[in-house]
């Protein structure tokens, strides 16, 4: 079975709206273990990196990756649920990948590549990438895109962390 094929379920049933969320579930739990395998900040780079007062603790991320997590396989479930154009359905999971991608990238790009400047970059394009997957969203269902805002606005917290990073280590890449 096709990824497309597994959010196709017009009309709902049980099984197919099972099926539906578990593949976004697995989508989004993928990229969660992707990314978090990437990160290690115990290391002597990133302890060296100047960063600012504002940047919360490390164990805070993970408590609240957790729940934004949660909310991106739950928003993108439920959408799916609602687009009957093949056409759009193929184009939203098209956006998920994207924004999926890139979120995991990020980690690496910055952990793995200890380049805090191409990690700004990867973050910018999320960004907008949740932009698009917000718009993709709304027009089918509003109450997806708005348990999606608290993603976006992470990430845009994020992106200033970064560029702060960034601006605070102009020569910090190995």
């Amino acid at each position: 079975m096709g990824l497309i094929s597994a959010f196709s379920d017009t009309p709902p049933s049980g099984a197919l709206r099972g099926r539906r969320y578990g593949a976004t579930t697995a989508a989004v739990a993928a990229t969660a273990a992707a990314g978090a395998v990437a990160v290690d900040t115990d290391n002597a780079w990133y302890r060296a990196l100047r960063k600012p007062d504002w940047q919360p603790p490390s164990w805070a991320f993970g408590t609240v990756w957790t729940p934004l997590y949660a909310t991106i396989a739950y928003a993108a479930g439920h959408t799916l649920g609602k687009i009957e154009d093949p056409r759009r359905r193929t184009g939203f999971v098209s956006s998920l990948a994207v924004n999926l991608s890139l979120n995991a990238a990020w980690t690496w790009l910055f952990f793995t590549r200890r380049d805090p400047v191409a990690a700004l970059v990867g973050t910018v394009l999320l960004d907008l990438s949740n932009a698009d997957l917000l718009r993709r969203t709304a027009r089918v269902d509003p109450v997806a895109a708005r348990t999606l805002v608290p993603y976006a606005a992470w990430c845009c917290f994020a992106t200033a962390l970064n560029a702060s990073i960034v601006r605070r280590n102009p020569r910090r890449r190995l």
